[in-house]
């Protein structure tokens, strides 16, 4: 096969879109870039253009117009039938022979491991779990939001701040610096300010995501009420992981667990430090570890597993995105 590529690998997120085009010794012939995927939002039709901007580009880049295979990893993809729609969707496009999708948190956690074997906890905007094994078995949740059960994330971080920061200014809850430092944030001197500015849209409610650093903030100077609010969410992310251990049968091999997202990324002491001693507690052959290499390196591992790539092309590909 020489330097046929084999992979196109695709990471697509809610806020942007990675592409890598791979050959089968784990090679890398071209990357791009494109906007977010978000189906819900502006159809299946217009999120596949999405995809095909930086897809046909990094295939021109390449001197390419197909792969063997198409591995993606897609935002929004949370149930089976949708992974079903969507490769069915890019299959129709003709840019691999053969297509898989996925959720793109096994991105994430395919980028971590050495391989196909272990546990992920996405905690970015929103947060997810997955979990896979070599022989194909894998862990989900739905994670599409509090009607699923889930709590947290950066964008629910921001709001339950806020909610308890408000209940203290006004007497309904106990007092906490929240109710000082997210005001402050934007130059406010009150959380009647900030909920009228936000309310009347003198502050962008996409802005609400800022003011998650802030809680971590505020909890590193004791704030109890801060702290809460972080433990419970070491707590969830706990949670989601011993799951899908259990599920796996995992819980009692020595195995990865990694922490992703800008969340736990940032690697905030007081919460990922509450995570490892639970998890430590709970599944004490659980490995965790925080991950920041590209998610585009996982969906393109993910691709040259499914082709059976040669011996010393994961290294290769790792090497290119220095994880």
């Amino acid at each position: 096969m020489g330097l046929t590529a084999s992979v196109l690998a695709i990471d697509a997120g809610n806020s942007k879109t990675d592409v890598a085009i791979v050959t089968a010794d784990g090679e890398v012939l071209a990357t791009a870039r494109g906007a977010g995927f978000r189906p819900p939002a502006v159809g299946l039709d217009t999120a596949m253009d999405t995809l095909a901007a930086p897809a046909r580009r990094a295939l021109a880049i390449a001197g390419l117009t197909s792969v063997t295979h198409v591995s993606a990893c897609l935002a929004n993809a949370d149930f089976p039938v949708e992974e079903e729609q969507l490769a069915t969707a890019l299959h129709a496009r003709a840019w691999g022979t053969t297509v898989t999708v996925r959720n793109d948190t096994f991105a994430i956690l395919r980028a971590g491991v050495t391989e196909p074997r272990g546990v992920a906890v996405v905690c970015g905007a929103g947060i997810n779990c997955v979990g896979m094994r070599p022989d194909g078995r894998t862990a989900r949740f739905p994670a599409l939001g509090r009607v699923s059960g889930d709590w947290g994330g950066g964008w629910g971080l921001s709001e339950e701040a806020m909610w308890h920061a408000s209940r203290a200014e006004d007497g309904r809850g106990p007092a906490t610096a929240l109710s000082r430092t997210l005001p402050a944030h934007f130059g406010l001197a009150s959380m009647y300010a900030l909920i009228e500015a936000l309310h009347l849209d003198r502050i962008a409610a996409s802005r609400r995501h800022e003011l998650t650093p802030v809680l971590f903030a505020t909890a590193a100077t004791g704030d109890p009420v801060s702290l809460m609010i972080v433990d419970r969410q070491a707590e969830e992310v706990v949670a989601m992981a011993v799951v899908a251990l259990t599920r796996l049968d995992l819980v009692n091999e020595p195995t990865p667990v990694l922490l992703g997202g800008g969340v736990l990324a940032a690697e905030h002491p007081q919460l990922n430090g509450r995570i490892k001693d639970l998890l430590s507690d709970r599944a004490p052959m659980a490995i965790p570890q925080a991950v920041t290499a590209s998610p585009v390196l996982g969906a393109a591992l993910l691709g040259l597993d499914r082709v059976g790539a040669r011996e010393g092309a994961q290294g290769r590909l790792r090497a290119h995105f220095g994880a």
